[in-house]
């Protein structure tokens, strides 16, 4: 990866952008769409969409999701602690002596969660994960008012950005779900950008996907493409305990992950294969978890009246955790793949399964 995309990757990595307000990651999408693509917007959800070659008459559409799992402040004590409520789906046992900021109009207010310490707690409770209501955000304040003049009830939370690189080729950070895949959207338009193109490809970094999806819904009836691709992250099984006879065998390093699944039409899928192995791109093959949803990829299936749609999985260990790791060399063939992909369409191509 050269060091403008590893640059951009990292101010990618290091934003807040909790579901729902998303707009410090928006920002650092858009300005570096804004270089190569011939028009970027940000729409009323928040989604950013980058467009090439505006005018062909087949549009493709690619969408990473940019908001990450949160919290939201719902109420402050005497003591000037913060309770929360969870925002997209939290694993309790990641949440206690996290370290947190909570995104207020005036700036970011840094804190950690605490909970009771361990000595004080009974026998029963030492081997129960508490439940999110037992949990506070300590800011340093000593009462409700000097909490007050910091924070307010309704105020977002993300976990503290971190970002960093390990070993030869892995990186960890806790917003890798999904900004990976946004970075994949737009570096694959930054290659796309450099290409002769017979179709439209809007780039789409997406929204509320935590929430169900939301963004990719909005956006894909915008656009309204006959194809779409989802890029998000996928289950690495390459650590113990996580069963492959359930999840198959993924590996960090062994290539994206291409699924077979409802959300997976088969003939765009049979031509990405093809491609791949037309350019030597390496790839990993999976049913995923679920037989449909979960992605943004099911929900630009079902825009309007349907779209050929595929979902390249980035493999990630760790996920919804403030350590997801994630291999650069599966990211930089997720870009490969995509790039090569869109470039080969003629603008003419039919994906309705069983008529040639």
């Amino acid at each position: 990866m050269n060091k403008n995309s590893l640059r951009f990757f990292e101010e990618l990595m290091r934003t807040s952008s909790p579901s729902g307000y998303e707009m410090e990651a928006a920002a650092v999408f858009r300005k570096e769409l804004t270089g190569f693509c011939a028009e970027v917007r940000t729409d009323v959800l928040g989604n950013t969409v980058g467009v090439l070659n505006p005018d062909a008459s087949m549009r493709v559409m690619l969408a990473g999701h940019y908001d990450e799992i949160g919290f939201q402040i719902v109420y402050i004590s005497d003591e000037g602690l913060l309770y929360f409520r969870p925002n997209g789906g939290i694993d309790k046992l990641n949440v206690p002596a996290s370290e947190v900021d909570v995104l207020t109009e005036s700036g970011k207010v840094p804190g950690v969660i605490g909970k009771k310490p361990i000595h004080l707690l009974k026998a029963s409770e030492r081997d129960t994960p508490p439940d999110l209501s037992d949990l506070w955000i300590d800011i340093g304040a000593s009462s409700r008012e000097e909490a007050e003049k910091l924070v307010s009830v309704g105020d977002p939370v993300a976990m503290r950005a971190n970002f960093r690189l390990m070993g030869g080729h892995r990186v960890m950070s806790k917003g890798l779900d999904d900004k990976v895949g946004a970075f994949v959207v737009a570096e694959t338009m930054r290659a796309l950008s450099r290409r002769k193109l017979n179709v439209a490809v809007y780039g789409v970094g997406t929204v509320q996907e935590e929430l169900g999806l939301r963004g990719a819904g909005a956006s894909a009836f915008g656009i309204n493409p006959q194809v779409g691709f989802g890029i998000d992250v996928g289950f690495a099984t390459d650590i113990p305990d996580i069963p492959k006879k359930l999840l198959g065998d993924i590996r960090l390093g062994a290539g994206p992950e291409l699924s077979r699944s409802a959300d997976n039409n088969p003939v765009l899928g049979a031509h990405m294969r093809a491609v791949a192995r037309r350019h030597r791109i390496v790839w990993q093959e999976t049913a995923a978890h679920r037989a449909s949803g979960g992605t943004d990829t099911c929900a630009i299936q079902l825009a309007r009246a349907g779209v050929a749609t595929a979902l390249v999985s980035i493999p990630n260990r760790y996920m919804h955790s403030p350590v997801e790791i994630c291999d650069l060399r599966d990211v930089e063939g997720a870009v490969r793949l995509l790039t090569e992909t869109i470039a080969s369409f003629r603008g003419d191509e039919s994906f309705i399964p069983g008529i040639d």
